[in-house]
């Protein structure tokens, strides 16, 4: 999925304090709290989302959310942020964007 970057987004859905210890490339953000809010945002995406977290447990409860919601275009990244970095992956400091 890394190599067609163009056919998915990332989407971050950790604290604002967990946040600031980075993020991965070009991710958006949304509070997991803010999902509910926002399954527009969720069913009128043209491409798939790859939702994340610290360990990938939060985000596969979101999945599950968004599927139950009749939205699935939604994955769950396994491992979260935590196995991305200890696989040597890089973070970035700033999300490339904030849904609200």
């Amino acid at each position: 999925m890394l190599r067609k970057q163009d056919h998915f987004e990332l989407l971050d859905i950790r604290t604002p304090a967990e946040i600031e210890r980075g993020v991965l490339p070009n991710a958006k953000t949304l509070a997991m709290h803010l999902v509910p809010l926002n399954l527009n945002y969720f069913s009128e995406s043209p491409r798939q989302i790859v939702i994340y977290c610290r360990t990938g447990s939060r985000s596969a409860q979101v999945c599950r959310f968004l599927n139950q919601q009749g939205i699935n275009n939604v994955i769950s990244l396994r491992g979260g942020v935590v196995k991305w970095a200890s696989g040597g992956h890089p973070l970035t400091p700033q999300p490339s964007g904030k849904i609200e």
